[in-house]
């Protein structure tokens, strides 16, 4: 065991950490590998032990430290709204006389849709510019 030289066994430990990353998928253990393979090139370059060990905590510490917020924030986006989520909040144009009891259409996102009202004392006339806040099957319910 002592012919072997400490940078292999700082990227022993490299690939050992690679594996619980792709198995947990934890970044945290790809920042801890790459610490691991900072201290096999200080030990390459003939680096002490406790050199080595240092550089590998600095380098983990640093990279947890400045990575892992980036990630997070990144991870928090909002995401992209498609099909008739993407609808929802819209502007509408109202085609032919809408109430609450249905049967009125709107023009919305380029197509002609049945709509019905929120509220279902209110009625919207033709050329009216209304909200879209929910599609229910192929309905729209405007407000």
């Amino acid at each position: 065991m002592n012919d072997i030289d400490a940078w292999v066994w700082w990227l022993v430990g490299a690939a050992a950490l690679g594996i619980p990353l792709v198995v947990t998928a934890m970044p945290e253990f790809g920042m801890f590998a790459v610490g691991a393979v900072a201290a096999a090139i200080v030990a390459g370059l003939g680096g002490g032990a406790v050199v080595q060990v240092l550089v590998f905590v600095a380098v983990s510490v640093a990279l947890i430290a400045v990575v892992r917020p980036i990630a997070n924030r990144h991870a928090r986006r909002p995401q992209l709204a498609t099909g008739i989520d993407a609808l929802k909040g819209k502007q509408a144009v109202v085609l032919e006389r809408v109430d609450g009891s249905g049967g009125g259409r709107i023009k919305l996102a380029g197509e002609i849709w049945s709509a019905r009202s929120l509220d279902t004392d209110r009625a919207y006339e033709v050329g009216q510019e209304v909200d879209v806040v929910d599609i229910e099957g192929a309905t729209a319910i405007i407000m």
